[in-house]
């Protein structure tokens, strides 16, 4: 992309650079409906409907993106033709590495192309190029993701926020449908403050006057944070009540749960975590339809048994198993060793591993250290990544064998090699994710 690598190296707190970037670009906000998970009824007024999602918790956010996305569609807001994107469209918004732009932009069942980027760069370059202050990569993706929606005319995008949720360059939304807040961990705290109230603090950004909010909760000091800004803001707060959550199965093809009075639910997301992230969206989705959303029960249960999300505890192999995880902070590495510890009960795992060098390394493979046999570590396609051997250094430093790879592909090979009959998983970064899917696809194609 033309867009790649520009502007400083972690992009997100750019609200302002955003707007001023729009009014080169006519303010393309799509004449939508939004709703934004913070960190993705046919309504009778086209004015725009965001769903504004802010997470810490980037796992929980793509989670909870992919269900609502699922269930909307399943409600009957995405067309079923996939060469005519009519009105009653749905769009989904995120900007993790999960592969190509194709598989990170994708509009009702279609997904942005080269031609399709190549027609938006039109505008966009130049209006970039203008401006004194350069946008950087995250804030040129914002704006062609409001560019693309606004020409697809998309009744409903649901928007993910970068790792803030006031200064974030997604928040220029001024009336979101919903704003959803996933659960708070410590992540970006020299960006957002070194307290889960200084992080609550930020991700609040998208609550916005009037709108309602749904916040998964759990934690005080964050949740009174929470609670007084949209006292503030006279926004009605929704928290959920995981009392009436049940979870009463789970294996490798599935988790089976119950939700206030959704019974006996089969998600075919295998996290341990997923039946709480699938209740946030579940409860998001009951206080759209209060506002006279036409979201049947039938089409939730439709949507949270058909949903998928790629890079989220993905099985990509049942035997031996190979799972692909987007783990990339130690709030979202807990989640993943406890979901191996209840999916593989007793055994050990092959690692394939690339973290973020601005991430808390150590934190993160302490966790990992008492269930791994073997590491391989690699580095992710971006500056950000920390280099093979020096994360293999930091592993060797906890007792365990670890060897570094020379390129994504050699990791996946020696990754399985060295797994044998036993389990392989690679995680600490969803920048890597597509990588690893292609080469082990490649892999095992032969």
């Amino acid at each position: 992309l033309w867009c790649e690598g520009r502007g400083q190296a972690l992009a997100g707190l750019g609200r302002e650079d955003v707007l001023d970037y729009q009014q080169f670009l006519g303010n393309p906000q799509p004449a939508a409906r939004w709703i934004g998970p913070a960190r993705p009824r046919q309504h009778p007024d086209w004015r725009p409907f965001t769903g504004a999602l802010a997470a810490s918790s980037v796992r929980q956010a793509m989670t909870i993106l992919g269900a609502l996305f699922q269930y909307l569609l399943d409600a009957g807001y995405l067309h079923a033709n996939p060469l005519a994107l009519a009105r009653r469209s749905v769009a989904n918004l995120n900007w993790r590495k999960l592969g190509e732009v194709q598989q990170r932009t994708p509009i009702a069942p279609l997904y942005a192309s080269d031609a399709h980027g190549d027609a938006l760069l039109l505008p966009v370059k130049p209006a970039a190029d203008a401006m004194e202050d350069v946008p950087t990569e995250f804030e040129i993706i914002t704006a062609l993701g409001m560019l693309y929606f606004a020409q697809q005319q998309c009744d409903i995008v649901v928007l993910e926020v970068g790792l803030g949720g006031t200064l974030d360059s997604t928040n220029v939304i001024e009336k979101p449908a919903c704003a959803v807040i996933t659960a708070l961990g410590m992540d970006h705290v020299k960006e957002l403050g070194p307290t889960l109230a200084d992080i609550a603090a930020a991700k609040a950004g998208i609550i916005k006057p009037g709108c309602p909010v749904v916040s998964y909760g759990g934690a005080p000091e964050a949740d009174a944070v929470l609670r007084r800004v949209a006292a503030q803001q006279h926004a009605p707060f929704t928290e959920v009540d995981f009392a009436k959550l049940q979870i009463t199965g789970g294996d490798l093809d599935a988790v089976t749960f119950s939700f206030d009075g959704l019974d006996g639910v089969r998600l075919p997301l295998i996290g341990s975590y997923q039946p709480r992230n699938a209740a946030l969206a579940i409860t998001a989705l009951r206080v759209l339809r209060q506002q006279g959303w036409n979201i049947p029960e039938s089409a939730i249960r439709t949507g949270l048994e058909t949903v998928q999300w790629p890079g989220r505890f993905e099985l990509l192999r049942h035997a031996p198993a190979f799972l692909l995880d987007g783990s990339h902070n130690a709030h979202g590495m807990r989640a993943t060793v406890q979901s191996l510890r209840d999916r593989f009960p007793g055994q050990k795992f092959v690692f394939l591993v690339s973290i973020m060098a601005d991430k808390d390394v150590d934190q993160m493979l302490s966790l990992l250290a008492p269930l791994a046999v073997r590491f391989v570590t690699v580095a992710a396609h971006t500056p950000r990544a920390m280099p093979a051997e020096t994360l293999a250094e930091h592993i060797r430093a906890y007792g365990c064998r670890a060897e570094a790879a020379a390129s994504i592909e050699a990791g996946v090979a020696r990754a399985v090699e060295l797994g044998g009959e036993g389990p392989v998983c690679a995680l600490g970064t969803l920048y890597f994710s597509g990588d690893v899917r292609n080469a082990f696809a490649e892999l095992v194609k032969g």
